[in-house]
Formats: C-alpha cells, structure tokens, sequence
C-alpha cells in the first residue's frame, strides 16, 4: 500500500474554488495509485466567520477580565479544524469518493497535556489504516489531538500543538503510516530563495536538504515548520512542498546524501520580523556570570526567549522578539541582584545590589526600588546596571551549508550590508546560518541586495563569497 500524506494549509481550504483545486490533487494521487491521507489547517483567517482567531475572540468577548482556561481554549481552538475536515472530506464525496473526516483523537494522535503547546507522543495509526483498506480517503484535524484519560481526564482532553502543529502532523502521521512522501501544499510553489513580497524574481529551489529547510523556517520563512522538517529527517521521509493553485513540481526536501546538490553552498536569504536589541551595562566584575545567569533565569521564567546572545567585559546584550519585549522591560527593570562576597572587601563592605534601570520613562520600577537601597549604602555597595534599547530591528540571514569551512564568510556579508549604507547592530553565526541584525526600515533592501549578489542566478557555492 503506497500511502501519501498530503496537508493542506488555511489558504488552501478558505473558499469553494480553492478546496476544490486542493481536492483535486487529493484525486490525481488517488488516480496514480497512491492511497491519499489528508491533513487541513482551519478555514480562512481572523475575521472569518468560522477562523480559530474568530472563534477565541468570541469566547474572550464574553468577559475580558477573565481569560479562559487552557483546557476550554483547546476545545474552542480545535473547532476550526473539524469545521475544516468535515467540509473538505464532504467536498470529497460531492466528487464522488468515499471519504470520512477525522478528529486528533480519532486519527490516533496521543499527546502530552500540555494545552496549547501540546507535543505528540505516539501516533497508533490502526484505524486510518484500516480505512485506507476499506476505500476511504481519511480527512484528518491537523493542529491538534488528545491526551491518554490517565493524563487529566476521564475521557481524554482535546489538545492543540502551537505553532506549525498541522505540518508536524503531517509529517508524524507520514512516519507512523509509513507513507512513501508528506507532500505540504500551500500558496507558493516551493521553497524559495527569498520571500517572494520583497524579491519578486526570487527562484524555487528544485531540492533541498532537511537541515536547509528547518533553518529557513527557524529563520523566519513560514514554508515548513521545522518540527516537521526535523520529523521527516529522522523517519527519512521526502518532503514535498507544493503550490495548490499551480501544477509546478515544487521543492523535494530530502537528506543531504540524497539531494544531489552541491555543497557547501548559499541556499537562500531569509528574514525575521519585530525585534528589539537590548543591551545590559554590568560593568568589569568577577561576578558578572552570576548577574547573567539571574537575567537568563528571570527570562526563563517568563517564557521570554532571548537569542544574539553577545558578551564582553562589561556589558550583555541580547534580541527578543517585540510582542515579549514588555514583559521583558517589565521584568528587567528595577530588578535587584544580590551579590554575597566570600569576604569584606577594601571598603568593608560584603556584599553588592546590582539593579538595573532602564532609559528615563521606561523606569518606573526603578524609580521606586532606588531610594529603598539608599539607607544601606553605607553596608553594601548599590550599582545601576543601565540598560539600552533599540526597538525597530529585524534579523536577516543567509542560509548556508558548510560555510564554517571557508574563512571570510561572515565579514564578505558584513561589508556588503555596511557598505550600502545598512547599520548592522549585531551578528552571529550557526552551522546552516549567518545572521545580521538591521534596523527594521532596511530589511527590504537587505534582502534584496544579499539575494542580487548571492543567488540570483543558481544557488552559489560558498566559494563565491571568498
């Protein structure tokens, strides 16, 4: 039995015209002898009457000072999806096949109780196995399952898996099906080698590696979620990323061995959106690690990621994204850090209170902390630890494979951008990526000259930036 999975996103599904061209590819599989599997997002976009964003803020309409529970949140989240399925596998019959719509749950997706952000733990695939023999095309609710009843409840709990949930769906059932592909269809024809709004003669790339696409997408593309990528690697599943609205073959995603393309090389530039830079003035001391591990901790805590990490002597600076950054702020200032020496130092003193403050009109905390530590001055050092910000910024990176093993790379983009005229604030590098933040008001140009000078023609080898 050769199973395909195919997953279809909001755009795919949002009208009449559109779920019927996604229906036909579901048909021209079936046609070719595969036995489809289809997993779909929710119908349409906020505004929409039947949108998951519609449907949360009608639920928190009822009253804004009480938000609702996790567990609630989930049901009403997941509906979108069944409203989806069930539309999309009727769409099916109407074209004459037999086909049944699934939840999570009854699709076999077992997750962990983690509401919102669930994560999944094994699929048991049985009963879609068994449809596939009796002739139906399964339509399963991506973006969502349900817990074991030990976990919370009786019966189980419907759960949502975040972000990215109906590609990791697909890309899970593909594994526990064995599927021979995940085929992933959405308003674009493929893994580009830039976002198409900003560089309009940017190319789709015939194949690339899974270790390409999940840093593309950990650097902002929203092609595939890189969970799925990650999936589809360690069950070496191919992955498809296809157009619904075009016959174009798409971009193969498969292991580098397998990809037949030449490495090292320049994938692509991508960008991350709303960023804000912050920057901790600590100031020489032995004992900054333990200052930084507190800001990390407090971070932590919050749920706030932080990334472009930077040390030096006396200063820490990190990025976090701006929808966090006021909770961040929030945290950050006026926050008091102890600091017990093991003895007194040459002023007597045994210990230090580093508090930071925040440029004038953003420290309120600050402004009320401060005079409480002056009455014991005269017992332990009291030291502002300044903090600056810089709020319009946005990241942008090349995607690269083995860039590591040519010296030059990062300064070549470097002198690139900077000598356009383009601020770069900070950068960094991994294995697949080497990023630059920029003022958000250069992003556009920034792409577009990266992409003229590195891929315009055919993804370049890294060679070419030497």
């Amino acid at each position: 039995m050769k199973i395909l999975v195919q997953k279809f996103g909001g755009t795919s599904v949002d009208t009449k015209e559109h779920r019927e061209m996604a229906v036909r590819k579901v048909i021209k599989a079936r046609e070719a002898g595969y036995y489809p599997v289809v997993v779909v997002s929710a119908i349409g976009r906020a505004g929409a009457p039947y949108a998951t964003d519609t449907l949360v803020q009608f639920l928190k309409s009822i009253d804004p000072q009480v938000p609702p529970a996790p567990r609630e949140l989930d049901m009403i989240m997941a509906c979108g999806e069944i409203i989806s399925t069930v539309v999309f596998a009727h769409t099916l019959q109407t074209f004459g096949y037999k086909s049944i719509a699934l939840s999570g749950g009854q699709a076999g997706i077992i997750t962990d109780p983690q509401f919102g952000d669930a994560r999944i733990r094994e699929i048991r695939p049985q009963y879609i196995l068994r449809l596939l023999e009796q002739g139906y095309i399964p339509v399963v609710c991506g973006f969502q399952g349900t817990t074991e009843p030990e976990d919370t409840h009786e019966h189980g709990a419907i759960t949502t898996l975040g972000r990215g949930g109906s590609d990791t769906t697909a890309s899970a059932l593909g594994a526990a099906l064995g599927a021979e592909a995940v085929e992933i269809y959405t308003d674009v024809d493929g893994v580009k080698t830039a976002d198409p709004d900003i560089v309009p003669t940017a190319r789709t790339l015939d194949v690339c590696s899974y270790e390409e696409v999940a840093e593309i997408a950990h650097q902002g593309a929203k092609v595939v979620h890189p969970r799925a990528a990650e999936i589809a690697m360690d069950y070496n599943i191919p992955l498809w990323v296809k157009s619904t609205f075009s016959d174009a073959p798409g971009t193969r995603i498969v292991g580098r061995q397998a990809s037949e393309a030449t490495y090292p090389r320049i994938t692509g530039i991508t960008h991350t959106g709303k960023i804000v830079y912050i920057r901790l003035e600590i100031g020489e001391t032995e004992y900054k690690p333990l200052i930084e591990r507190e800001v990390y901790r407090m971070m932590a805590r919050a749920g706030v990621s932080i990334y472009l990490v930077t040390f030096s002597n006396r200063s820490l600076s990190f990025a976090v994204e701006r929808k966090v950054y006021p909770i961040a702020r929030d945290l950050l200032d006026g926050m008091v850090v102890p600091i017990t020496f093991e003895q007194p130092d040459e002023t007597g003193r045994l210990a230090a209170f580093y508090i930071f403050k925040f440029s004038e009109g953003l420290d309120l905390a600050y402004s009320v902390q401060r005079p409480l530590l002056r009455p014991l001055e005269q017992h332990v050092h009291v030291i502002d630890v300044n903090a600056s910000v810089i709020e319009s910024c946005t990241m942008v990176s090349v995607i690269t494979s083995g860039h590591r093993t040519m010296p030059g790379v990062m300064a070549r983009i470097y002198a690139l951008l900077t000598n356009a005229g383009i601020a770069v604030y900070q950068t960094a590098d991994s294995d697949m990526s080497v990023s630059c933040l920029i003022p958000e008001s250069e992003v556009e140009r920034a792409v577009r000259l990266l992409h003229a000078e590195l891929c315009e023609q055919t993804p370049k080898p890294i060679e070419a930036l030497s």
